[in-house]
């Protein structure tokens, strides 16, 4: 049974995963870390979610406003083990929800083209490729996609 709870960035349970977020980021992304790393600082987040599995911490992501209609899915991370039971997609769709109570209209998110299993996973949710935007136009390594909510 997964279930969720909803935190803001001073968590220490969210600390942890993002500790070990960014340790694997670190790998995958290699000589281009430092320049992602700069756009994933978590000190501010208001709106984060953490996912148990039978009352064990698994995984966690946040939303992050852009503007008054659009949200960032950010920091979005599934322990190894727990990879590949839908954990991912039930907690992107309840950041999505989250974001709906929020009265944002939309989802967008950044991943890197080393990130197969990211993309499969946003594509799967009805995440759609859009051009990349803010910090990432210009990046090749980068995918943007984009949901709309309503």
């Amino acid at each position: 049974m997964i279930q969720f709870k909803r935190v803001d960035s001073s968590n220490v349970a969210f600390k942890m995963l993002v500790k070990q977020l960014d340790a694997y980021l670190a790998v995958i992304d290699g000589k281009d870390h430092a320049f992602y790393h700069q756009f994933n600082k978590t000190a501010h987040y208001k709106f984060v979610l953490l996912a148990y599995y039978h009352e064990n911490l698994v995984a966690c992501g946040a939303i992050v406003p852009v503007d008054n209609s659009i949200i960032e899915v950010k920091r979005m991370y599934t322990l190894p083990d727990f990879r590949g039971k839908g954990i991912a997609s039930k907690l992107l769709l309840e950041l999505e929800n989250w974001a709906g109570e929020l009265s944002y209209n939309a989802c967008v998110l950044e991943t890197g083209k080393r990130m197969p299993d990211a993309i499969a996973l946003y594509e799967k949710n009805g995440y759609k490729i859009i051009p990349n935007y803010g910090q990432y136009v210009g990046i090749d390594n980068s995918v943007c996609f984009k949901k709309d909510l309503i």
